[in-house]
């Protein structure tokens, strides 16, 4: 299994992880038996929001004897309310079900301690001067959260987060019909039965989003890369066409600052069907082709990082130096760690001969000798 670095945590973590939010579904001793079937298969990052006992009851068993194998993604403030899922800053609620996620765990650190679910811009300024924070930063000194992240649906206000210096990762939701949608602080938006037939390509606050967390080392984990099955139904699908989960996967793993994305399971099938990425072929990870001919929302004249452009025939890595230049010109200045990171590419955008073999190949018509261009203005001089 591949480990990616996310971001500043330093944390090297499997870049297919395990979502556990349909494990109270299953009889305990199977949906155990799960958990630790996907460890032998080397996935390494687990998200345990759910304050039910029998969710965190099956993955502290799961893990028992082989803690430090697990980076556990826990969240505060997902606590139970007259046995219903309470999603609050109240610290009546929060702190005793903070301590209940370690004792059922069996764990006395959580390595990602998330500040769970804000989608809101007003209630994210509220946390800033709340107890709530104070509690959550206390974690963090006294070593009980190894790393504090944030979950969100909304890139607003995960754009706000990532420009916080306390804030070392992002728990977002990624997949390529998300990516097209405005920002919202309804959850519900993302799952609209029809899409606005005006949408096209990646909303603007995502990609600054993604930008902006590329930038500042913030790492991003993925929720929700499947759209809840969506995407692998052509009559669900916004595009009017299936996608795999392969296809998904690489979709998600290929968005800047993204080290893993968290997929839920049900059986052993499903995590070796998540896991067929590792050995895929370009051709079985290929989304950029379905999107490109679906019948609706192309993401026409926008670089997705798909690599359809290669070879280059002086070598040029036309998608890094792509990726390079988005991330540097939303930007006043060129930060020096991406200029670094373009001095390190053997071949420049600048050595573009202008044979738009390429573009005979970009499933979304990108003018890529044009870009070539100006990546070589803004990054060379």
């Amino acid at each position: 299994m591949v480990k990616r670095r996310l971001g500043k945590t330093e944390l090297m973590v499997s870049e297919i992880g395990f979502g556990g939010e349909w494990l109270e579904r299953h009889p305990e001793e199977e949906s155990v038996e799960l958990v630790r079937y996907a460890g032998t298969r080397g996935i390494n990052i687990i998200d345990c929001w759910m304050p039910d006992h029998k969710s965190r009851d099956i993955i502290g068993k799961a893990i028992s004897g082989q803690r430090e194998r697990w980076y556990i993604q826990g969240h505060i403030g997902s606590t139970l309310k007259d046995g219903q899922y309470y999603k609050t800053r109240d610290m009546f609620y929060v702190k005793p079900s903070f301590e209940d996620l370690l004792e059922r765990l069996g764990t006395d650190y959580i390595d990602l301690g998330m500040i769970h679910f804000v989608d809101s811009g007003k209630e994210w300024e509220m946390i800033q001067h709340s107890d709530y924070l104070e509690y959550i930063l206390e974690l963090k000194a006294k070593g009980t959260i190894r790393h504090i992240g944030i979950s969100s649906h909304n890139p607003k206000v995960a754009l706000k987060a990532a420009k916080t210096e306390y804030i070392e990762m992002i728990l977002f939701s990624i997949n390529p019909a998300f990516d097209m949608l405005p920002s919202s602080e309804d959850i519900n938006s993302l799952f609209m039965e029809s899409f606005d037939p005006a949408l096209k390509g990646i909303d603007p606050d995502r990609a600054e989003l993604y930008n902006t967390c590329e930038l500042n080392d913030v790492g991003i984990t993925v929720m929700k890369g499947f759209a809840g099955g969506r995407l692998f139904d052509d009559k669900r699908s916004p595009f009017g066409a299936a996608l795999t989960p392969v296809q998904c996967i690489h979709y998600a793993l290929t968005r800047p600052a993204v080290a893993s994305i968290l997929c839920g399971f049900d059986t052993k099938e499903q995590v070796d069907q998540a896991l067929k990425y590792e050995t895929a072929t370009d051709d079985e990870k290929d989304y950029a082709s379905v999107i490109a001919s679906a019948p609706f929302h192309s993401y026409h004249g926008q670089c997705t990082y798909c690599g359809h452009c290669k070879p280059c025939p002086v070598g040029i890595d036309i998608a890094m130096v792509n990726k390079y230049y988005d991330l540097a010109v939303t930007q006043p200045e060129v930060p020096q760690s991406i200029r670094s990171h373009y001095d390190e590419l053997e071949h420049k955008a600048s050595e573009c001969i202008e044979c738009r073999d390429c573009e005979s190949r970009c499933p979304f018509e990108v003018e890529v000798a044009e870009r070539m261009k100006k990546a070589a203005d803004l990054l060379e001089n």
